[in-house]
């Protein structure tokens, strides 16, 4: 808009740089007569400086309650995931790791269903004592090649993928979440986590955690390898 060849973006400029403009003409600030945004009456400029400040505080103040809000949810996770590596720490009898790690994994951050499978490497087999668990059950090329494919979980809708029958109740699975298993650069398992929520996996949602639970998982055990 331009008045009389003077466009608002000067007028605008000559004000933010002529700071005393409105102490030599300060009766303009009460004559100056505005639109409130909450209604349809006239209020002041200060008045509605004031409004502006008042929706600035509310905007930080939903942005405070939001960072303590992550901050509580992320505080939780750390104590679910301490209380978890404590949980496979003590599983000291290696034939029953694989069930303990998926029962407190399932407990303690509430996974509807879980499911694990293991395979040996030509650098890592399997150790002979662990081979008819069912954990071990061999699985198929595609399955290797796959999980040696990801660089991180995946997660998203259950597309009948092969992992997803090792779970209990795979009828009921609508989302997965597939976390490969790696020992010194070598994928040698497959973790799945399954739940019949269709958002509970999604593929936008971070992976860090599942990361960090694939790296743990991993660890762990790679005990089962010679």
């Amino acid at each position: 808009m331009t008045l009389q060849g003077i466009t608002e973006d000067e007028i605008a400029n000559y004000l933010v740089h002529t700071p005393g403009f409105f102490e030599r003409n300060a009766q303009l600030l009460s004559s100056i007569q505005l639109v409130s945004p909450h209604g349809q009456r006239a209020v002041s400029l200060q008045e509605r400086q004031m409004e502006m400040l008042r929706d600035k505080i509310r905007g930080l103040e939903k942005r405070i309650i939001e960072m303590i809000r992550h901050g509580q949810d992320n505080e939780a996770i750390a104590h679910r995931l301490h209380q978890w590596v404590r949980a496979v720490l003590l599983a000291h009898d290696d034939r029953a790791l694989p069930d303990v790690l998926q029962t407190e994994l399932s407990d303690i951050f509430l996974i509807p269903q879980t499911a694990v499978r293991l395979w040996g490497t030509s650098t890592h087999p399997l150790r002979q004592d662990v081979t008819d668990l069912t954990s071990t059950l061999s699985v198929s090329d595609d399955v290797h090649s796959f999980a040696s494919s990801l660089s991180q979980p995946y997660c998203g809708l259950n597309s009948g993928f092969e992992a997803s029958k090792w779970l209990p109740d795979s009828a009921s699975i609508t989302s997965l979440a597939l976390i490969p298993l790696h020992h010194e650069g070598h994928c040698f398992g497959l973790l799945v986590l399954g739940s019949p929520d269709p958002t509970r996996y999604t593929a936008d949602m971070g992976v860090d955690f599942l990361q960090q639970v694939g790296d743990i998982a991993g660890a762990a055990l790679a005990r089962l390898l010679a």
